[in-house]
């Protein structure tokens, strides 16, 4: 029986921390100098910047747990909840195109997927999923999710060949995309936020929803920390050793990618829970409130920002490359002075997260 409400502020600090992440490698001083770990896997692999999504969505899961378990309590319309679950995913992924066509506005270079807009998709599917089924068939759901997407990559041959491929541009998601997504992509003939890794998103939304509904049950505080960490280390090494064989990939959102990231936010989740919630040790985890307040606003006003300390130009250069370039010319590694640039820029978007929160300015999508 579900009987607590009480919000998490570990959740919301996971949620900021993530924001700033995301910041962080979108966003560095030279795209030229980046540390490795910051960037994306070209391909298979996993660096810090490639979970930086899947945690998001993980704790979207966990969000939705908590923000629809007390108004179904409540008996709440659910006519009245698919309409402003509808309304949310459609407001989100507009966001997502507006940012897409900033500045220019060129409708015959527009792309249709995108972070925000993935998260939009995700959203309202597991939403509608959690209002529909329990944590069981929720648990269901997601096994049959991975398993039926790793059958879909590795056993159905990609039309055009004898097998099932799995190179960049040439396996079955590319080639969906290529047949039914409209739009530029990203990648010329194939994008990462494709059609087709929805399926595993949504997954990787629900083992987020398992999570929350393990935080609202009724055992003691310690023993869902014992639960969490647990689930994320069986996640993680069952996912490396899936890995083995259907390649951690982050483009194609593999199956076993879902389980390592998911199982790393799990085990994150039950860190800060136990030292935030349960120690009551919140020093030092200000920023992450703050900027988990007002997520993804912070995160369209970076995008804005970025117009002007990104793309504008004062006597013919750019404000990063002005920073990472004087640092530079004094002898700084020029990837430390992109990251330096990367994290000035975070405290840039803290100063409006910052308003925001202490006005109690909660901006909801």
């Amino acid at each position: 029986m579900v009987t607590q409400y009480k919000r998490l502020i570990s959740l919301d600090a996971l949620r900021g921390f993530t924001i700033i992440a995301m910041i962080i490698v979108n966003y560095p001083g030279s795209e030229e100098h980046v540390f490795f770990t910051l960037r994306h896997t070209l391909w298979n692999g996993l660096s810090l910047t490639d979970q930086v999504a899947p945690y998001f969505l993980f704790f979207v899961g966990a969000s939705i747990t908590f923000a629809y378990s007390k108004r179904l309590a409540e008996d709440a319309s659910r006519s009245a909840l698919y309409k402003k679950i509808f309304f949310r995913s459609l407001k989100i992924y507009a966001v997502g195109m507006f940012l897409n066509l900033m500045p220019a506005f060129d409708l015959h270079t527009i792309r249709w997927t995108g972070t925000l807009q993935r998260i939009a998709i995700v959203f309202f599917i597991s939403a509608v999923i959690y209002l529909n089924t329990n944590w069981k068939q929720q648990a269901w759901i997601t096994g049959i999710l991975l398993v039926g997407y790793w059958l879909l990559l590795t056993f159905i041959p990609t039309p055009g060949y004898d097998k099932a491929m799995f190179e960049p541009g040439v396996n079955i998601v590319a080639w969906f995309d290529s047949k039914f997504l409209p739009g530029v992509m990203w990648r010329g003939t194939w994008d990462p936020v494709s059609i087709l890794t929805n399926i595993t998103s949504v997954a990787s939304c629900l083992t987020g929803m398992l999570a929350g509904h393990l935080m609202l049950s009724e055992k003691p505080p310690n023993e869902k920390v014992n639960y969490l960490m647990t689930a994320g280390v069986l996640s993680a090494i069952t996912g490396y050793f899936w890995g083995l064989t259907f390649p951690v990939n982050e483009n194609l959102w593999t199956s076993s990618f879902v389980l390592v990231t998911s199982g790393f936010a799990a085990l994150l989740f039950g860190a800060f829970y136990f030292i935030i919630d349960i120690k009551g040790r919140i020093k030092g985890i200000l920023p992450g409130i703050i900027f988990g307040a007002n997520a993804i606003t912070i995160y369209f006003l970076a995008d804005v920002w970025a117009l002007i300390f990104y793309v504008a130009k004062f006597g013919g250069t750019s404000l990063n490359e002005k920073f990472v370039n004087g640092l530079q010319h004094v002898g700084m590694d020029p990837s430390l002075a992109s990251l330096l640039y990367a994290l000035l820029f975070v405290c840039i978007n803290f100063v409006p997260a910052w308003i925001l929160y202490k006005k109690k300015i909660f901006i909801k999508l």
